[in-house]
């Protein structure tokens, strides 16, 4: 039996519900997981308040860390005690034991446990294909990342320092201020009371950034457009204030030619040699040590819905997981 939760509709956190589920045995290509660690991420609160519609009722949750338990016919490479990882895209990592398609798991390094595993695939996923593939930031370019300290935040935070950018990160407290300077950034603007934009004027002397990463959406979209240098990029990733809406193409031209995009990972992340090839990397620079995943909070698995809460309230740092 495997506790599972489930959505019936959209709403706050307290649509979670949790339900027993009998699993069957594993079907041709699939595998028996059971859950040791769950990931919490921004999208899986997009998914619960219908920001993201989804057939429902659906389970929730992409990030599981577990170990093998049975595995189905046809299924090579791996075995009973396996430890492995998922980011997804399916969805019902919000569980106990999971029956999942054996192309979606990763073996998991010996070096990486279960908690680090759950803050970092997802995460270190959307920093490797942000980074290298989507912005394809270069040695020696300024780049802004919104909300430094957070999950996603650090370790782009990390990563561009390893590649030789100069880093500038925004934060909202003294506390995440000290966690993004520890990431790696070279200058740290407290938004609460600092102005963003003539912090990145600052530190650029008044050129503006290359890059914004920007994973806050609503809030930080106006100081985006105006840190970017002219014909700079704009990387919006996520919606933690809010989605943007209304972008005219007018304001683009404005601000000095800016491109702008709008990625999701699983359309850099689409085929099993991109995944391969993507996790390889960050594995690579974790042990390297270039990222470092921070684990700011823990929460029990049924605990699912006020970890949500906190974390849409910016009461986390780093990444939360989940325990079952």
């Amino acid at each position: 039996m495997a506790r599972v939760a489930r959505i019936r509709q959209a709403g706050g956190p307290e649509v979670i519900e949790w339900v027993e589920v009998d699993l069957p045995d594993p079907g041709k290509g699939e595998v028996r997981v059971r859950s040791t660690a769950v990931g919490l991420n921004f999208i899986d609160i997009y998914h619960r308040s219908g920001l993201y519609p989804l057939p429902l009722p659906s389970g929730l949750g992409s990030e599981t860390i577990g170990v093998v338990e049975a595995v189905g016919p046809g299924v090579t490479g791996l075995a009973a005690g396996d430890r492995v990882g998922t980011f997804g895209p399916e969805l019902g990592a919000y569980a106990t034991h999971r029956l999942l398609p054996v192309d979606c798991l990763f073996r998991l390094p010996d070096a990486v446990e279960d908690g680090c595993a759950a803050a970092l695939l997802l995460k270190g996923a959307t920093a490797e294909f942000l980074v290298e593939r989507c912005a394809r930031v270069t040695a020696g370019q300024a780049v802004l990342v919104h909300a430094a300290a957070g999950g996603v935040g650090h370790l782009l935070v990390g990563w561009l320092k390893a590649i030789g950018a100069t880093v500038i990160g925004t934060v909202g407290s003294r506390d995440k201020a000290e966690r993004a300077r520890r990431a790696g950034a070279d200058h740290v603007i407290e938004y609460r009371d600092h102005d963003i934009v003539d912090g990145v004027m600052t530190a650029t002397d008044g050129k503006g950034v290359a890059v914004v990463f920007d994973g806050v959406g609503q809030a930080t979209w106006a100081a985006s457009l105006k840190s970017a240098a002219p014909r700079g990029l704009i990387v919006s990733y996520g919606n933690a204030s809010g989605p943007v809406t209304g972008v005219g193409l007018a304001t683009l031209n404005m601000h000095g030619s800016l491109f702008v995009t709008r990625p999701k990972l699983y359309d850099y992340y689409a085929t099993h040699s991109e995944r391969e090839c993507g996790m390889a990397r960050v594995f690579e620079m974790a042990a390297a040590g270039s990222i470092r995943p921070q684990i700011g909070r823990t929460f029990a698995l049924e605990e699912a819905a006020e970890a949500q809460r906190a974390l849409a309230a910016g009461e986390t740092a780093g990444a939360t997981i989940l325990l079952p």
